[in-house]
């Protein structure tokens, strides 16, 4: 089982910020650190400073860490023209020595389109689709050859199809609840299908729709790694998780319901209940950036227990 640390930077983040936390999850332990991809806050924060941008965080990041992943969950198709992304995931991936990971999704936060002047097209999933081919098709193109692709939302005539990732494939994370474009898409071109803020349930039925689909596409269901994501609040007490809950503006029993919360043990025992039904990897989504002794509990006394 693999952890590794969510973050949600729209909510309030400076890059210095991110690169603490970056430097903290590589030398706790955890697998990767990754980040959504939104520019404007969500409830109640104020989002101040501000939005940062998801690709220059993890470009920045790529020169200061050594180990982890780094990655997106996810990417919003309508932020990027896929080729300006292929190119940008690829040079951030030779930056990182081909540590870069992609997740990639239709977008879905009408207001922050507004706010920012980012057109919000209502094909979004069929724009997806095209996106993930020509994505995946400019990577897949031989170096001396190009890359053409005629599709209904973009057309791509003669590219060079550079620059390259370091690695020979950089994975591609899709995700979402969705009962049958979603799990079709995965089928065919993820890497990972990640399932977000899910009952133990709900996932388990969503990993078997996922694999059926990859079968339908003629691979096996065990080429993908399956994974969630859930909000972690953990505490070495029931005091240090009410605190950690009120830091966030939760309530504890919400968190134990929807989420990965309560003491090391507890959390131990909820993750354990997601790798019963499929689950090989866990993204803990940390909403307190600031609370560094967070990430050191969760090394120390959860990670070591799955181990």
């Amino acid at each position: 089982m693999d952890l590794r640390i969510f973050t949600e930077p729209q909510q309030g983040a400076t890059y210095d910020t991110l690169l603490a936390v970056a430097k903290a999850t590589e030398d706790l332990g955890f697998d990767a650190f990754f980040r959504s991809d939104h520019y404007l806050s969500m409830g109640s924060s104020d989002g101040l400073p501000g939005p940062t941008d998801a690709w220059i965080t993890l470009a920045g990041l790529a020169r200061e860490t050594r180990r982890i992943r780094l990655g997106t969950l996810m990417t919003a198709g309508t932020f990027r023209l896929p080729g300006v992304l292929a190119i940008q995931v690829a040079q951030v991936d030779q930056m990182s020595g081909g540590r870069v990971e992609l997740g990639l999704g239709a977008g879905w936060f009408e207001e922050e389109h507004k706010a920012y002047g980012i057109p919000f097209p209502k094909e979004r999933f069929a724009r997806l689709e095209e996106q993930l081919a020509i994505v995946t098709g400019l990577w897949g193109t031989k170096t001396g050859e190009t890359f053409s692709y005629d599709g209904t939302h973009y057309q791509l005539t003669d590219s060079p199809a550079l620059p390259k990732p370091a690695q020979s494939r950089v994975p591609v994370l899709i995700g979402g609840h969705g009962a049958t474009r979603t799990p079709r898409l995965a089928g065919r071109y993820a890497d990972e299908f990640n399932m977000p803020f899910a009952s133990v349930a709900d996932s388990e039925r969503q990993f078997g729709r996922v694999a059926k689909a990859a079968e339908d596409a003629g691979r096996r269901a065990t080429d993908l790694v399956y994974s969630n994501a859930l909000v972690a609040c953990v505490g070495k007490d029931d005091a240090e998780v009410a605190r950690r809950a009120a830091a966030i503006g939760r309530e504890v029993d919400e968190l134990k319901a929807n989420g990965l919360a309560g003491t090391p043990d507890e959390v131990a025992d909820r993750i354990g209940a997601y790798v019963a039904a499929g689950s090989q990897r866990i993204y803990l989504q940390i909403l307190d950036l600031d609370d560094l002794d967070h990430l050191e509990l969760i090394s120390t006394r959860v990670q070591s227990q799955l181990a």
